[in-house]
């Protein structure tokens, strides 16, 4: 009976302890979790975010006079509709060509350390006006630009509200479309909801992609924290591509044929995916880095082979989808006229 009671109270205590080590390892978990949540924005001193500023930057952005043939705005390949894509595999530009790389998104921008697929700017400010004076984008000479905004007095009136007498120049123009890009930030999807406690915000399904995409995928390797970036570059071994990327502006082996780690968030609105616009689905995407890449020659040490099942992909992949959030509304500027 003793001996019984013994073996009760050691199963009891050690009961007690699995319960103990169960919460304190889900408690763990959230405060990973917890990694996720979106911080304050930070925005440079120099360009504080106001209303008027915003105004003007959407109006800009909307503009297709901003383009050499009055016909391309930075909307036509950052649609709102389109996840701020174009739903092309490349983008086309000036005379309907089609350029060497997919257009990224333009949602959570404000967060990059470096902009552009092969970060070559290091700011929005500085991004804002490389694609209109590009010829093969908007093709526009920033100095006809200028004395052409020049002539419109809703123009005037809009950047003197925004940026009281500095007028019409490329660093307003630039400070302003910057101003507005920091506006277009990702809205609470069902994965936030589970990070911050709904545990019926997503599924069970997704749960485990959630740990697999930590754990066995490895996707948090380059994918992380709350916008799902490194602020890295990387050669993850995509088929038909002979674009050097970073290596352009960083001559290191490693970085030839790199590029940067695009944010999730909102991945499943952003078709097709990667600089190339290799791959139409997510499930594609995942099966491409399940076998390690495709062109091994300058692989990322990170891409190695997974030996993901196929439920193990479908997981991940209904992981993802959890990153969309709630639809941001915009409306269409009416545009300054003479």
């Amino acid at each position: 009976m003793n001996g019984n009671r013994s073996a009760t109270w050691i199963k009891t205590i050690n009961m007690s302890l699995l319960c103990f080590f169960a919460v304190s390892i889900a408690s763990a978990a959230f405060a990973e979790k917890s990694d996720y949540i979106q911080p304050k924005l930070k925005v440079p001193a120099k360009n504080a975010l106001t209303p008027e500023r915003v105004a003007l930057g959407k109006a800009l952005f909307f503009d297709p006079r901003l383009s050499g043939s009055n016909w391309i705005s930075c909307a036509t390949c950052h649609n709102p509709a389109l996840g701020w894509s174009d739903g092309l595999p490349k983008a086309i530009g000036e005379g309907q060509e089609v350029l060497d790389r997919s257009t990224p998104t333009i949602l959570n921008v404000a967060y990059n350390r470096k902009q552009m697929w092969d970060g070559r700017d290091r700011s929005l400010e500085d991004q804002a006006t490389g694609p209109i004076e590009a010829a093969g984008e908007m093709n526009q000479d920033l100095g006809l630009l200028i004395e052409e905004l020049s002539e419109y007095q809703g123009y005037i009136s809009l950047f003197e509200s925004a940026y009281p007498g500095e007028g019409i120049t490329e660093d307003t123009i630039s400070k302003a479309i910057a101003s507005f890009e920091r506006t277009v930030i990702a809205t609470e999807s069902p994965f936030d909801r589970w990070v911050k406690g709904d545990e019926s915000a997503i599924s069970s399904s997704a749960k485990r992609g959630f740990h697999l995409f930590e754990g066995k995928a490895n996707c948090v390797a380059c994918h992380q924290n709350h916008n799902f970036v490194d602020d890295g570059f990387h050669n993850i071994g995509l088929p038909n591509s002979d674009d050097p990327g970073r290596y352009t502006f960083v001559k290191v082996k490693v970085l030839k044929g790199a590029f940067k780690t695009p944010t999730l968030r909102d991945i499943a609105l952003t078709a097709p995916y990667m600089h190339n616009g290799a791959y139409n689905t997510l499930e594609e995407v995942v099966e491409h880095y399940n076998q390690g890449g495709v062109d091994k020659s300058n692989l990322d040490p990170n891409i190695k082979e997974l030996n993901l099942t196929k439920k193990e992909v479908n997981d991940v992949v209904e992981f993802m989808n959890t990153l969309t959030g709630t639809h941001m509304e915009i409306t269409i500027p009416r545009l300054p006229s003479f």
